[in-house]
């Protein structure tokens, strides 16, 4: 059953994906997560939809949702596509990105380790950056064959 608020987000969301040139085509509130998360999946008509599509309408919304007061708690903003690509290839998407869970495939292995999972810190020249639990591990780009949001965590 939909969460009784989501009738009331879909019609403040839609003026505001519209005006980014972008639809909205489903919301769920996952009330059974602390903080709860309200997951907005969008569409742009025009070209594939993209993070930069994510981000954009993410800013516009959150910033009605907070104006209406339509949510009374704290809750997490997810903007997303169904059919997006989580895997971060530009710089862009590292910069939006960072803080997120992530998870880096190696080849060869590093350290031994051919997956590597963490909060992304940041990307420059030769290395990514990764906090694991506190930790920095420093990954070098030469080795990296993929860098993915994670999901599950």
């Amino acid at each position: 059953m939909a969460h009784p608020l989501v009738p009331q987000i879909i019609d403040l969301a839609t003026p505001v994906a519209e005006e980014l040139g972008l639809e909205v085509v489903g919301v769920v509130f996952h009330t059974n997560q602390s903080p709860p998360v309200l997951r907005v999946d969008i569409r742009n008509p025009e070209q594939d939809t993209g993070l930069n599509d994510c981000e954009r309408m993410s800013r516009a919304l959150e910033a009605s949702l907070d104006a209406a007061q339509i949510v009374p708690d704290a809750y997490v903003l997810e903007v997303s596509s169904p059919g997006i690509s989580r895997q971060l290839v530009t710089d862009r998407e590292f910069i939006s990105f960072k803080g997120f869970p992530v998870i880096i495939s190696t080849t060869p292995p590093y350290d031994g380790q051919q997956e590597w999972t963490g909060q992304l810190i940041r990307r420059d020249e030769t290395a990514l950056y990764l906090n694991q639990k506190g930790r920095v591990v420093e990954i070098p780009r030469s080795l990296i064959t993929k860098v993915q949001l994670d999901e599950h965590r």
